[in-house]
């Protein structure tokens, strides 16, 4: 019997393995009831039986709740600290076979815009970037690599002109940067992280997440990266007290592993 919210919780636990304790209550709460509203759902236990027996309604509830707001080179000062500070400087310690992790990387638009500034530097053949999400909707679609012209508006003309091929009035991106790019269904609240990595992206997610839930994801990246390895951030995940993960600021939301935890 699902009563209340809390039951709830513990359902969808047992149904996806997605931790609901670790968002933000009140803004996951709210949207969860307008989408059990919008699917004639007369409560948590009537949504319940729903997912359990609808695959799409179950896929469109994944996607609902892990937020997938994306674009291309999103917050374009960022990335030139990127280019003309962090990769430079990851390729001066780590050389040129960088291991790089895009988390909650969503439709694809984060790693493939990674791919593409590493373009820059060495040759298409030698990027590999593993870009991992909880959504295998939006997994699927980042494999597919189609792209409206809003999605890449914020994109340098060098690589829009470069790396897509119009569709209509779409955008497919080419097959050469596709294939650097390993995409992986993970939770990052549960799933093993992949290790020894000289840079982590991981932006605009862990905003959803309680503090506690934070905290582990930190400590974990931590776990994850090289000494000397780079994590980057959100322009709204300042990460305060970042010492006590053992990584310190380099630039604005840039930080580097200092040691292991």
């Amino acid at each position: 019997m699902i009563k209340d919210y809390e039951d709830f919780k513990e359902a969808i636990l047992k149904l996806s393995s997605v931790d609901l304790n670790a968002y933000k209550e009140r803004q996951m709460k709210r949207r969860i009831d307008s989408l059990i509203r919008k699917n004639n759902a007369k409560d948590y236990e009537a949504f319940v039986a729903l997912l359990k027996n609808d695959k799409k309604i179950y896929e469109e509830f994944i996607n609902y709740l892990t937020i997938n707001v994306s674009e291309f080179y999103r917050n374009p000062a960022q990335w030139k600290v990127l280019e003309e500070n962090i990769l430079p400087y990851l390729f001066d310690t780590f050389s040129n076979n960088l291991k790089i992790w895009s988390a909650a990387c969503s439709t694809g638009d984060e790693p493939y815009s990674l791919a593409m500034v590493l373009s820059k530097f060495i040759p298409l053949s030698k990027i590999k970037i593993i870009a991992t999400d909880i959504d295998k909707q939006v997994l699927d679609k980042a494999r597919v690599g189609l792209y409206n012209e809003k999605s890449i508006a914020g994109l340098p003309s060098e690589f829009k002109d470069k790396f897509f091929k119009k569709n209509g009035n779409s955008y497919q991106i080419v097959d050469e940067i596709k294939k650097c790019i390993e995409f992986k269904h993970m939770n990052l609240l549960k799933d093993q992280y992949p290790t020894n990595c000289d840079l982590i992206v991981c932006r605009n997610v862990l905003i959803y997440f309680t503090d506690e839930a934070k905290n582990n994801i930190y400590k974990k990246f931590n776990k994850s990266l090289k000494k000397g390895g780079i994590l980057f951030v959100g322009s709204t995940e300042q990460i305060i007290q970042s010492s006590q993960y053992q990584i310190t600021p380099v630039k604005s939301f840039f930080y580097k592993k200092d040691g292991e935890l």
